[in-house]
Protein backbone atom coordinates (compact mmCIF):
# COMPACT_ATOMS: atom_id res chain seq x y z
CA UNK A 1 0.00 0.00 0.00
CA UNK A 2 3.17 2.76 1.11
CA UNK A 3 4.95 1.84 -2.29
CA UNK A 4 1.41 2.37 -4.22
CA UNK A 5 1.51 5.48 -2.39
CA UNK A 6 4.70 6.44 -3.70
CA UNK A 7 4.38 5.60 -7.00
CA UNK A 8 1.02 8.26 -7.15
CA UNK A 9 3.23 10.77 -5.26
CA UNK A 10 6.06 10.74 -7.96
CA UNK A 11 3.05 10.50 -10.23
CA UNK A 12 1.77 13.83 -9.21
CA UNK A 13 5.28 15.33 -8.34
CA UNK A 14 5.94 14.64 -12.85
CA UNK A 15 2.52 16.16 -13.39
CA UNK A 16 3.55 19.26 -11.01
CA UNK A 17 6.92 19.39 -13.17
CA UNK A 18 5.04 19.81 -16.68
CA UNK A 19 2.98 22.56 -15.56
CA UNK A 20 6.27 24.35 -14.17
CA UNK A 21 7.85 23.69 -17.12
CA UNK A 22 4.97 25.04 -18.78
CA UNK A 23 4.83 28.05 -17.02
CA UNK A 24 9.16 28.41 -18.16
CA UNK A 25 7.75 28.18 -21.79
CA UNK A 26 5.12 30.71 -21.79
CA UNK A 27 7.27 33.23 -20.23
CA UNK A 28 10.35 32.81 -21.91
CA UNK A 29 7.97 32.96 -25.36
CA UNK A 30 6.14 36.27 -24.15
CA UNK A 31 9.48 38.26 -23.13
CA UNK A 32 11.26 37.30 -26.29
CA UNK A 33 8.14 38.07 -28.34
CA UNK A 34 7.80 41.44 -26.76
CA UNK A 35 11.34 42.41 -26.72
CA UNK A 36 11.01 41.70 -30.54
CA UNK A 37 8.54 43.69 -31.48
CA UNK A 38 10.14 46.61 -28.84
CA UNK A 39 13.46 46.53 -30.99
CA UNK A 40 11.72 45.95 -34.54
CA UNK A 41 9.17 49.06 -34.05
CA UNK A 42 11.68 51.23 -31.53
CA UNK A 43 15.18 51.03 -33.10
CA UNK A 44 17.50 52.91 -32.06
CA UNK A 45 17.23 52.48 -28.20
CA UNK A 46 16.78 55.51 -26.65
CA UNK A 47 16.23 58.12 -29.47
CA UNK A 48 12.42 57.85 -29.44
CA UNK A 49 9.68 59.14 -27.30
CA UNK A 50 7.71 57.32 -24.77
CA UNK A 51 5.15 55.40 -26.36
CA UNK A 52 2.27 55.71 -24.04
CA UNK A 53 0.06 52.90 -23.15
CA UNK A 54 -1.76 54.22 -20.36
CA UNK A 55 -1.16 58.06 -20.83
CA UNK A 56 2.00 59.42 -19.27
CA UNK A 57 1.98 56.38 -16.36
CA UNK A 58 2.49 53.44 -18.31
CA UNK A 59 5.08 53.67 -21.41
CA UNK A 60 6.97 51.80 -23.66
CA UNK A 61 10.56 53.30 -24.12
CA UNK A 62 13.45 51.05 -25.15
CA UNK A 63 16.84 51.10 -23.69
CA UNK A 64 19.43 48.34 -23.70
CA UNK A 65 20.42 47.23 -20.55
CA UNK A 66 23.65 45.91 -19.92
CA UNK A 67 23.19 45.49 -15.87
CA UNK A 68 20.82 42.99 -13.87
CA UNK A 69 16.81 43.42 -13.59
CA UNK A 70 15.63 47.09 -13.35
CA UNK A 71 19.29 48.65 -14.88
CA UNK A 72 20.67 47.73 -11.37
CA UNK A 73 24.54 46.37 -11.26
CA UNK A 74 26.50 47.55 -14.47
CA UNK A 75 29.50 45.62 -13.35
CA UNK A 76 29.88 42.41 -15.70
CA UNK A 77 32.01 40.32 -12.95
CA UNK A 78 29.78 40.56 -9.70
CA UNK A 79 26.73 40.68 -12.10
CA UNK A 80 28.42 37.33 -13.53
CA UNK A 81 28.83 36.11 -9.71
CA UNK A 82 25.27 37.03 -8.83
CA UNK A 83 23.84 35.02 -11.46
CA UNK A 84 25.66 32.17 -11.43
CA UNK A 85 24.83 31.61 -7.25
CA UNK A 86 20.88 32.39 -8.30
CA UNK A 87 20.93 29.37 -10.09
CA UNK A 88 22.89 26.98 -7.89
CA UNK A 89 20.35 28.10 -5.31
CA UNK A 90 17.29 27.56 -7.50
CA UNK A 91 18.49 24.33 -8.88
CA UNK A 92 19.43 22.83 -5.23
CA UNK A 93 15.82 24.30 -4.11
CA UNK A 94 13.86 22.65 -7.26
CA UNK A 95 15.88 19.37 -6.77
CA UNK A 96 15.23 18.95 -3.12
CA UNK A 97 11.84 18.97 -3.51
CA UNK A 98 11.43 17.44 -6.73
CA UNK A 99 9.41 14.17 -5.43
CA UNK A 100 7.37 15.98 -3.11
CA UNK A 101 7.17 19.85 -3.67
CA UNK A 102 3.41 21.18 -4.10
CA UNK A 103 2.34 22.50 -7.08
CA UNK A 104 2.20 25.90 -5.75
CA UNK A 105 5.75 26.31 -5.44
CA UNK A 106 6.59 24.73 -8.61
CA UNK A 107 4.95 27.39 -10.62
CA UNK A 108 6.67 29.69 -8.71
CA UNK A 109 9.86 28.64 -9.44
CA UNK A 110 8.33 28.55 -12.92
CA UNK A 111 7.83 31.80 -12.99
CA UNK A 112 11.73 32.67 -11.72
CA UNK A 113 13.18 30.11 -13.76
CA UNK A 114 11.35 31.45 -16.96
CA UNK A 115 12.18 34.45 -16.13
CA UNK A 116 16.11 34.29 -15.97
CA UNK A 117 16.16 32.33 -18.97
CA UNK A 118 14.27 35.37 -20.51
CA UNK A 119 17.52 37.77 -19.65
CA UNK A 120 20.28 35.29 -20.34
CA UNK A 121 18.75 34.75 -23.65
CA UNK A 122 19.14 38.23 -24.16
CA UNK A 123 22.79 38.38 -22.86
CA UNK A 124 23.88 35.54 -25.27
CA UNK A 125 21.97 36.35 -28.53
CA UNK A 126 22.38 40.43 -28.28
CA UNK A 127 26.54 40.55 -27.02
CA UNK A 128 25.57 41.39 -23.24
CA UNK A 129 22.52 43.27 -23.33
CA UNK A 130 19.33 42.75 -22.45
CA UNK A 131 16.15 44.72 -23.80
CA UNK A 132 14.38 47.01 -21.70
CA UNK A 133 11.29 48.42 -22.28
CA UNK A 134 8.79 48.75 -19.43
CA UNK A 135 8.62 52.74 -18.04
CA UNK A 136 5.91 53.02 -15.20
CA UNK A 137 5.84 56.62 -13.80
CA UNK A 138 3.63 59.21 -11.89
CA UNK A 139 4.41 62.53 -13.41
CA UNK A 140 2.60 64.56 -11.11
CA UNK A 141 5.18 63.75 -8.35
CA UNK A 142 8.39 63.17 -10.28
CA UNK A 143 8.17 59.30 -8.83
CA UNK A 144 10.24 57.20 -11.71
CA UNK A 145 10.62 53.50 -11.80
CA UNK A 146 13.19 51.27 -12.98
CA UNK A 147 12.45 50.29 -16.53
CA UNK A 148 11.90 46.62 -16.84
CA UNK A 149 11.04 43.67 -19.10
CA UNK A 150 8.62 40.94 -18.83
CA UNK A 151 11.61 38.61 -17.24
CA UNK A 152 11.95 41.10 -14.86
CA UNK A 153 8.19 41.19 -14.14
CA UNK A 154 8.15 37.76 -14.14
CA UNK A 155 11.03 37.32 -11.46
CA UNK A 156 10.01 39.59 -9.29
CA UNK A 157 6.31 38.45 -8.74
CA UNK A 158 8.16 34.65 -8.43
CA UNK A 159 10.39 35.84 -5.96
CA UNK A 160 7.23 38.37 -3.88
CA UNK A 161 4.71 34.79 -3.79
CA UNK A 162 7.80 32.76 -2.61
CA UNK A 163 7.93 35.11 0.22
CA UNK A 164 4.57 35.17 0.93
CA UNK A 165 4.36 30.79 0.82
CA UNK A 166 7.68 31.00 2.86
CA UNK A 167 6.53 33.01 5.25
CA UNK A 168 2.73 32.18 5.94
CA UNK A 169 3.57 28.54 5.55
CA UNK A 170 6.29 28.50 7.95
CA UNK A 171 3.50 30.33 10.59
CA UNK A 172 0.96 27.46 9.34
CA UNK A 173 2.97 24.86 10.31
CA UNK A 174 4.06 26.09 13.86
CA UNK A 175 0.33 26.45 14.84
CA UNK A 176 0.15 23.27 13.41
CA UNK A 177 2.64 21.77 15.27
CA UNK A 178 1.26 23.67 18.57
CA UNK A 179 -1.88 22.22 18.02
CA UNK A 180 -0.45 18.65 17.51
CA UNK A 181 1.84 19.56 20.99
CA UNK A 182 -1.16 20.14 22.93
CA UNK A 183 -3.62 17.79 21.76
CA UNK A 184 -0.79 14.65 22.24
CA UNK A 185 -0.35 16.24 25.58
CA UNK A 186 -4.50 16.49 26.68
CA UNK A 187 -4.61 12.92 25.54
CA UNK A 188 -1.64 12.29 28.09
CA UNK A 189 -3.09 13.46 30.73
CA UNK A 190 -5.98 11.88 29.92
CA UNK A 191 -4.43 8.61 30.07
CA UNK A 192 -3.09 8.85 33.03
CA UNK A 193 -6.61 9.87 34.61
CA UNK A 194 -8.24 6.72 33.08
CA UNK A 195 -5.27 4.47 34.42
CA UNK A 196 -5.24 6.31 38.04
CA UNK A 197 -9.11 4.99 38.43
CA UNK A 198 -9.15 2.35 36.17
CA UNK A 199 -6.64 0.27 38.17
CA UNK A 200 -7.14 -1.32 41.83
CA UNK A 201 -7.23 0.64 44.74
CA UNK A 202 -3.96 1.11 46.48
CA UNK A 203 -3.58 0.20 50.41
CA UNK A 204 -3.96 3.71 51.72
CA UNK A 205 -6.91 3.94 49.54
CA UNK A 206 -9.04 1.20 50.94
CA UNK A 207 -7.83 2.71 54.20
CA UNK A 208 -9.63 5.95 53.87
CA UNK A 209 -12.77 4.54 51.94
CA UNK A 210 -12.76 1.89 54.40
Amino acid sequence: MKGRKNIVSIKRARVNDALALLIVIVVITLDQWTKALVVANLSPPETRSPLPVIGDYLTIYYIQNSGAAFSLLANNVVLAILIGVAICVITYLYARMFNTGPLAYKLIFGLIIGGAAGNLIDRALRGGYVVDFIFFRIPQIGYRFAIFNIADASISVGVFLLFLFILFGGLRKKGDATEKHEHEGDSVMNGVVQTNHSGPLRPTEQDAQS
